[in-house]
């Protein structure tokens, strides 16, 4: 049973949802349950998996933990995953019945997860934060995630109304003071005939608004909202940015390689666990505007080094990130849990 009680939009959230139906489709027995999202739930169900809506509310919210029980009782599952802290803390003791596993995808308070027989990590930054917080290591596990690699059309660049010769970085995520997307718009005013496509919605959107138009940048910046499937954004980008000073991960890497897309990241833990910096990708300090405009412009100068970090992070997509690889290691993950379960009950 997997158990979501994330936002509406999010990586989490739509890594859940790709991993939900790739599990499906390996031939994995589940059932789902999460927030009301009839979006999610519609995209599951297309691909031929049902979840059960709950609220997942505060403390009080006694409907939710007697659905929870009612399809624990029903299901009977052999393993609980539940993604974020709340879903982890909504669940029962298993006193035996089932393996509760916790995912993390960030630098959580483990007091959520008391209830968890294992917890996940998707980067070794993670794991090793778990252990330090005093995790068993034997119990911290490493399952990294993958991204959607479906070849797609490019955006028609009159679509965002771009020239079709204009250099066009892709940046995407929440538009929140973590992502540093106001060290990347500023980078712009030293980037010109240079277009920027921010994908994303959040708090800041007004304040990056204003800041475009402070630094006279505001007529190449294209604000996207939220895009469920950028898969078009990515095949018509020259080059992919990730500027964040908070980064856990970083999706946008790990899309940027399957799509065959360079990346320049700022240092964040994430992207620093994921780039050999020259070889895979740019790495840059974090916060330094001069630096990031002076990558982007390496990348967009030199075709040559462009295509090299390309090929080797499509390559480390491919051994380590992919679809394949990845859902094999859950299924191993599964397997190994329940059968030491099993064992200890002989």
């Amino acid at each position: 049973m997997q158990c979501m009680a994330g936002a509406i939009h999010g990586g989490a959230e739509a890594f859940f949802t790709r991993l939900v139906l790739a599990l499906h489709g390996a031939g994995l027995d589940q059932r789902v349950v999460l927030r009301p999202d009839t979006a999610r739930e519609r995209l599951l169900a297309d691909g031929g998996v049902s979840a059960v809506p709950l609220a997942f509310g505060g403390k009080l919210d006694l409907s939710t933990r007697l659905g929870l029980r009612r399809e624990l009782t029903k299901f009977k599952p052999d393993v609980v995953l539940s993604w974020m802290n709340r879903a982890a803390g909504f669940c029962p003791r298993p006193k035996g019945k089932f393996i509760h596993c916790g995912r993390l995808g960030g630098y959580y308070d483990l007091k959520y997860y008391s209830t968890c027989d294992h917890l996940i990590g998707n980067t070794k930054g993670i794991v090793n934060y778990l252990v330090e917080q005093g995790w068993p290591v034997e119990r911290a596990h490493y399952l990294p995630n993958f991204v959607s690699t479906v070849a797609v059309e490019p955006m028609p660049r009159r679509t965002l109304s771009t020239p079709a010769d204009g250099a066009v970085i892709l940046a995407l995520g929440r538009l929140h003071e973590n992502k540093a997307f106001d060290i990347l718009i500023e980078a712009m005013g030293r980037l010109p005939d240079v277009y920027l496509w921010l994908a994303g919605e959040g708090p800041l959107e007004e304040d990056l608004r204003r800041q475009a138009v402070h630094f006279g940048v505001a007529p190449r910046i294209r604000f996207l909202g939220w895009q469920d499937d950028p898969g078009a954004l990515y095949a018509a980008a020259n080059l992919v940015v990730c500027p964040s000073r908070i980064e856990p991960l970083g999706n946008v890497v790990l899309e940027a390689w399957a799509r065959q897309k360079p990346i320049i990241a700022a240092a964040a833990e994430g992207p620093t666990e994921l780039i050999r910096d020259g070889e895979n990708g740019l790495l840059v300090p974090i916060d330094d505007t001069d630096a990031l405009a002076a990558a982007i412009n390496r990348i967009l100068s030199d075709r040559e080094t462009a295509l090299a970090l390309v090929q080797a992070g499509h390559d480390d997509y491919l051994a380590e990130y992919s679809e394949a690889v990845v859902i094999q290691r859950y299924l191993d993950f599964f397997d190994k849990v329940t059968a030491r379960k099993q064992g200890s009950l002989a």
